[in-house]
């Protein structure tokens, strides 16, 4: 007959697909008749916006665009001009196995922007991109944990304890945030603004019941000209906290959680000249991920009847480890002329790349490092330079790490002998996973109308423990019990001791 199971089930997420798809988008356009004819492009930036995040059969769509801002010399006129382009994307992802019912998290990253000029009133722009990009599929399992039997039939049970972490949560939420910021008593009344960018950082989460709080904060850097015709930066901290409603998850749950920009408008009221209106759209996107022990039956016999076990292999995960590494970096930009003075720096980020030695894991990233400088003569140009920067981790040789690489801080330039000096630090982002086959048991069959016969067995057996064998293994074998045998060798826990001469006990 089928023994009755005892079973614990459990649901959730299990990780799919992570994959960072590159791409460039190219636009040509016309200069606005408002503006003068472009003489010189001296800067271009761009900031990335996602829009959406289509899934279907096979394939997830996802879509934003690029808002790029070229700043420029007019023809015949002083001062650096602005024009800003908007360059849509739409980045496909497939996998066969994708369905409407998967979850996805997506960040978009600007690897890098630049423009030609095609003529005084045409610029052709091109940007490149790297969206990083997790796919989550639903998964459930019931495993089994114990057998329901009667004392008689001499059932004897293995059930070993396993950690096992698993997402059980895939979210988001948007929200946005608007504010009126002043310019510092020390900063000059500003003329037109330039350019902005945000970097978006969530420094803290909790679970708490239900619901997911997590903090953050928005640094807000500007250039602007001012009203005497030079050029100025400003920066500002703008936090944020937010509660996003979650399920299935403890308190002890480690939480990612990613927040892009959905839209960026920046606007400097001209009446007072230091007054700056923001608005941010924002989606702050989360992978929930809980730990647990559970108990499962991995092996049964029975002492009084034939026994079959029908085994089943799962595959149950832990983490090994979570956090933010940040790697600093200071290197000299050789630039032809020399510099004066700096007007602006950003930094640009592309994929992040993974190389392992033994138990050391390296993770990469190419950042490039943009600097918009003044020379001797006055001559407003820029210098760009792509820097590998590398953070190695200490991690398990089985193990698999997932990460994602930000700016960590606002990059400093200042004119140095040679060139600009650039000092800025990357902040890596990673969680490391280990999974484990374990063999479980199925099904288990009792067959009560052929019982064990223990007759022609000797009563007492001679037996030596053998390397990494356990009492579990010799009872088994022996249609005994690893409490019978303990008992008979005066033994009070397990292990025994490799090489031990065990009396065995014969089960009556």
């Amino acid at each position: 007959m089928e023994l009755e199971l005892e079973r614990i089930g459990w649901s959730g997420y299990e990780a799919a697909l992570e994959t960072t798809v590159c791409q460039e988008e190219t636009l040509e356009s016309i200069v606005p008749d408002a503006c003068p004819d472009v003489l010189r492009i001296c800067d271009t930036e761009g900031t990335v916006c996602l829009r959406d995040k289509t899934l279907q059969e096979g394939r997830v769509t996802i879509s934003g665009s690029v808002r790029a801002a070229l700043l420029y010399l007019p023809d015949g006129e002083e001062g650096l001009r602005r024009i800003e382009v908007e360059l849509p994307f739409t980045c496909p992802v497939e996998h066969p196995a994708l369905t409407p019912e998967w979850k996805v998290t997506a960040v978009p990253r600007l690897q890098g922007a630049d423009a030609r000029l095609l003529n005084p009133r045409k610029v052709l722009v091109r940007v490149s991109l790297a969206v990083w990009v997790q796919a989550y599929a639903p998964a459930a399992a019931e495993l089994c944990s114990g057998v329901q039997a009667p004392e008689e039939a001499g059932i004897q049970q293995m059930v070993e304890p396993w950690e096992a972490c698993t997402v059980v949560c895939v979210g988001e939420k948007p929200f946005t945030f608007s504010d009126e910021l002043t310019l510092s008593g020390s900063k000059p009344e500003g003329e037109e603004l330039l350019k902005s960018r945000a970097i978006l950082r969530c420094g803290e989460s909790k679970v708490i019941g239900n619901k997911l709080i997590f903090k953050g904060e928005s640094q807000l850097q500007l250039l602007y000209r001012t009203t005497a015709g030079g050029l100025c930066t400003a920066e500002f901290e703008l936090p944020f906290s937010q509660i996003m409603e979650i399920s299935g998850a403890g308190e002890e749950a480690v939480c990612q959680v990613q927040v892009v920009l959905t839209s960026l408008d920046c606007a400097l009221d001209r009446g007072d000249g230091r007054t700056i209106s923001i608005s941010m759209g924002l989606l702050a996107q989360a992978v929930v991920r809980d730990s647990r022990t559970v108990e499962l039956l991995t092996d049964v016999y029975s002492t009084a009847y034939p026994l079959s076990a029908e085994p089943r292999s799962c595959t149950l995960h832990r983490l090994v480890d979570h956090g933010e590494r940040e790697a600093a970096v200071r290197e000299i930009l050789e630039t032809g002329m020399l510099a004066q003075e700096v007007a602006d720096a950003y930094l640009t980020i592309g994929s992040v790349s993974r190389n392992r030695e033994g138990e050391r894991m390296t993770l990469g990233a190419e950042a490039g490092v943009t600097v918009l400088y003044r020379t001797e003569d006055g001559a407003l140009t820029s210098v760009t330079r792509q820097i590998p920067v590398s953070c190695p981790l200490e991690l398990p040789a089985d193990t698999d790490c997932s990460c994602l690489c930000v700016p960590a801080a606002p990059v400093f330039a200042t004119p140095t002998a040679g060139g600009i000096e650039v000092r800025f630090s990357l902040g890596f982002s990673f969680t490391a996973m280990t999974g484990r086959a374990v063999g479980t048991v199925a099904a288990v069959h009792l067959d009560e109308n052929a019982a064990r016969d223990h007759t022609g067995q000797p009563s007492i057996v001679l037996r030596m423990v053998g390397a990494g064998e356990r009492l579990w293994d010799i009872a088994k074998a022996y249609g005994t019990t690893a409490q019978d045998i303990m008992q008979a060798n005066a033994l009070d826990e397990e292990p025994a001791p490799e090489g031990k001469l065990l009396l065995i006990p014969r089960k009556r």
